[in-house]
């Protein structure tokens, strides 16, 4: 067996985008991620992307998106790690470092998918239904969340 680590994650750069969705379509079996991500773009509603790179490709991806309300907010839009690399921790450290990020820069990040895997990233359960949370607010936020209207178009709709 041979062992491959990624590089440090880093910011996306411009002209990634369809590396990134073809990542999403992979990972989730699907394009409906990687459109609404794209609708999150155009929007203008993306408050940041980063990759995981590895020999000139991208093996690992999160999007935060500026939330609606509480206006200060951000929400976790999309987190894929490529199937073939899947399953060796990733994907954990990669969540684990946006905890940290949302922890020292006293930013509230929220989140939902698989309690399990993101409390062992640094998210910590929270009284929204379906939610974790990650940065200083640990508790309701003042108003009902709100997300981007990329969320509702692209997985209700």
């Amino acid at each position: 067996m041979i062992l491959r680590f990624p590089e440090f994650s880093r910011d996306m750069h411009r002209g990634e985008e369809d590396a990134v969705d073809a990542l999403l379509a992979r990972a989730f079996g699907s394009p409906d991620k990687a459109k609404m991500v794209a609708s999150l773009r155009q929007s203008g509603d993306i408050a940041g992307e980063v990759v995981l790179p590895f020999q000139g490709g991208i093996v690992g991806y999160y999007a935060l998106a500026r939330m609606k309300a509480p206006a200060d907010w951000l929400c976790l839009a999309a987190v894929a790690i490529d199937p073939d690399w899947q399953g060796a921790g990733h994907g954990r450290r990669l969540i684990g470092m946006l905890s940290e990020w949302a922890r020292l820069s006293q930013q509230s990040v929220i989140a939902s998918g698989p309690a399990a895997f993101f409390t062992r990233a640094g998210f910590a359960p929270s009284p929204i239904k379906g939610a974790l949370l990650a940065g200083p607010s640990a508790d309701l936020p003042p108003t009902t969340p709100l997300y981007p209207p990329a969320f509702k178009a692209h997985l209700c709709g």
